[in-house]
């Protein structure tokens, strides 16, 4: 495989993982007890992840000589 198309890959990965982790985080803010801990680690991991797919996305795009 190429290596554009395995940075690909990997941002679509990334960017599932990121949708799913808002499913988690509604779920767990609608349950009783709120586990305020675990949501702060969830969102931790959350914006960790869109940092990894912005760097991968400016990867992808071609530099452009000025």
């Amino acid at each position: 495989m190429t290596d554009q198309l395995v940075l690909r890959e990997k941002l679509a990965a990334l960017k599932t993982e990121h949708r799913d982790m808002d499913d988690v985080i509604q779920r767990l803010t609608e349950q009783f007890p709120v586990d305020q801990l675990q949501i702060q680690r969830l969102k931790k991991r959350k914006l960790l992840l869109k940092d990894m797919i912005a760097r991968l996305e400016s990867q992808l795009v071609p530099d452009i000589i000025a």
